[in-house]
This record gives structure tokens, sequence and C-alpha cells, in this order.
């Protein structure tokens, strides 16, 4: 039986930080590639001898923005990683990636490395709003970006960011519906949350950043659902929506509670160890120049391995699962519900949260209004 997993690859670094970002990116001015791709095969090498999984079933470039590599930086971890472990056919490699214009001829090197999906970070189609949110291109360079990928990579997403300051619900169909003109076959919509650490967060917490509050959001999302539905890309998980087929496979690894290696700096992994069978967390080390010494000095850049227990993998499936459109089926969790639990989900059906369940319909589905209320829902569940 084949046991399949994902691969993440962290590149952590970017030309600047935009202030609503809290992952893990840094800013620096140069960067020797060859050997940060060196820790990224021996990190690849390492793992492949402690894991179970031994079909690859996707590879996804993240970041930091993964498109200041070279194509042939990118080739080098694709060869050594297929040649590490067996692959599905049509093996799905994706790479987030900046409209910049410099980044952006480099996609036919992309393509022929071996990269086959396409997600362009647009963020916004009106350039007050990608000055406000940090970007440093303008909608013309987005455009031709876009145009580029659609022409070079038969796969193609790219992600926006709503609820952004004072944006009102006319803005955004208007937004959206241009955005949903281009016809690719993946769109990211992201709510805007203002996360601790962040540039964003001062400015907030001192009133100079408005947001639009709660009811407003609210809306903003179901009209989001709504025209995506319209047109032909409706939504399989909370911030997602593709075509029927295109949904992103590495993504829905991690939905699903599939097993991932992450590798780089800060990335977090779910693979089964080969020598007892137990499911493990893993987490590498966050800083960039000390898992780099780390990887290179120690032989690891792994800051933690912990084994998971079942009660913790029954909660990060609800946790996971419940984005999905599609929700969990109950035939794969991790153990039984217990009898509060039980109660707690006939609850989440009486307040039309959660799909009714019955003999033919045993799938755990949020309605619409659950999805929205997906935080408040798993505290209830699990408090």
């Amino acid at each position: 039986m084949l046991l399949v997993f994902s691969l993440y690859i962290h590149w952590p670094f970017c030309e600047s930080k935009c202030p609503y970002c809290d992952f893990n990116s840094h800013v620096l001015r140069s960067v020797s590639e060859e050997a940060w791709v060196d820790a990224i095969i021996a990190e690849l090498t390492r793992t492949h001898r402690m894991m179970q999984s031994d079909t690859l079933c996707s590879i996804f470039f993240g970041g930091g923005t993964p498109s200041l590599m070279t194509p042939g930086a990118v080739e080098r971890v694709i060869t050594a990683a297929t040649m590490l472990w067996q692959v599905v056919p049509n093996l799905e490699i994706s790479m987030e990636a900046n409209p910049g214009s410099v980044e952006a001829e480099r996609f036919t090197g992309y393509r022929q490395a071996g990269v086959n999906r396409l997600s362009l970070g647009i963020q916004a189609l009106n350039d007050d709003d990608l000055k406000t949110l940090g970007r440093k291109h303008s909608v013309v360079e987005a455009l031709k970006a876009l145009d580029i990928a659609q022409n070079t990579f038969k796969r193609v997403s790219f992600d926006l960011i709503y609820a952004r300051p004072h944006q009102t619900l006319e803005a955004w169909e208007k937004e959206l519906s241009f955005a949903l003109s281009f016809g690719t076959e993946h769109l990211s919509l992201y709510q805007l949350t203002i996360e601790p650490g962040t540039a964003f967060a001062p400015l907030y917490q001192r009133g100079e950043l408005v947001i639009p509050a709660e009811n407003e959001a609210y809306h903003l999302f179901k009209l989001t659902n709504m025209l995506t539905q319209e047109k032909g890309l409706p939504t399989y998980e909370i911030s997602n929506h593709a075509r029927i087929g295109a949904e992103c496979q590495h993504n829905l690894t991690y939905w699903n509670y599939g097993d991932y290696v992450g590798v780089g700096p800060g990335a977090h992994g779910r693979i089964h160890q080969i020598q007892d069978g137990f499911r493990v967390a893993t987490q590498q080390i966050k800083a960039p120049e000390l898992w780099a010494r780390a990887v290179t000095e120690k032989g690891s850049g792994d800051q933690s391995v912990i084994s998971l227990t079942i009660e913790e993998q029954f909660q990060e499936q609800f946790m996971m699962g419940l984005r999905l459109k599609t929700g969990i089926d109950q035939t794969a969790l991790v153990r039984s519900f217990t009898e509060k639990e039980k109660e707690r989900l006939l609850m989440l059906q009486t307040e039309g949260l959660l799909m009714p369940l019955t003999h033919a319909h045993k799938r755990l589905q949020l309605t619409p209004k659950g999805l929205l209320l997906l935080n408040a829902v798993l505290r209830y569940l699990f408090d």
C-alpha cells in the first residue's frame, strides 16, 4: 500500500516585510542561494530516513518569497525530492510568486524546472490598497504577471485580501467580479485579520487603522461565496475557491490531516516515524541563520519532534477538516466521540451551524454560517 505525503519547502526571504504578514519571513540584503539549497537537500535526505510514508503526492514552495529563488535552485530541490521518494503520476508542484517584473521573467524557467502550478500574491486590484498593504507592485504589474503566468502554466491561482481598511461591499463586489473575469482555475480569498507582532497591530490598537466591523465582514464573506459560486469557482475551503477538479492538492493534504514534511526555517510537519509508527509533530528552527547553522553543524534543522497523543490528533483533525466545505469523514477519525461531544454536536446542529447527521450523511460538515464561526465552534467542542 502506498503511504503518500506532501512536501512543503519554506524559503524565508523577502524583499520587504508586508505590514499584515505574520509568516516567518525575513529581509536580507544577500543570500548564499547555493548554501541554502544544500541545506534544504540535506534536510530532505535526513527526513527520508526517519519517516514511514514513501510516496510524494505534492511539493509546495512557500515563504517568504520563493520566486526570489533562481530556476536552477528550484530544479535542484525538485530533483533531490523526486530521487529520494517515488512520486504519484501528475505530481503537483506549486510555487508562490510575487508579481514583480523581475520575478515574472523567471516563469518559463520555473516551468522548465518542474513547477506546474503557480500562485500569485496579487492581494488587491487597486493601487491605493496595494500601497496600504505594503505591496511593491502596481495593478498594471500584477495583471502583466498574471498574463505571463497564464501563458506559461496550465494551472494558475492568485490571492486577494478583502475586508481591507474602509472597504465597502460595493467596492469588493466590483473588484472580485474583475478578478473572476480572468478565468483562473483557483482563487485564494483571505479576510484581513490583524495579527499580533505585525506592523498593522499597533496601528489598529490606536485606532489609526480601521477595518470593516464583524457584521460588515460577514456580508463580505457571503458575497465572496456567492460570486465565486456563480462564476464556477465554488468554495471548497473557507478561503479557497476552485473549479471542480482544480483544488490545490497540497493544501488538501493539510485539511484532510494527511502526512506532510516541512523543510526550512519555522516549517511544521506531521509524519509517521518509521521506527515506531507514531505520528509526530515536527517544527524546524525559526531563525534562518540558526536553522542553516544547525543543519550544517548538527545535521538537523529540527527545533522539536513531539509524539502526538490520540487526543491531540483528534483535535487537530477537527481544526483542519472542518475548514473544508465537505467536512470530515467520521470513519477517518482517530477516536470515537464522547457523550459530551455527541451532545455538543447535536446542539451545533440545532443552532444551524452543523449539517444534520443522518444514516446517509455521515460527514461532519459545517453550514455556511458555521464556517464563518469556525473558531467559536471549535472552542465550544473542546472547551
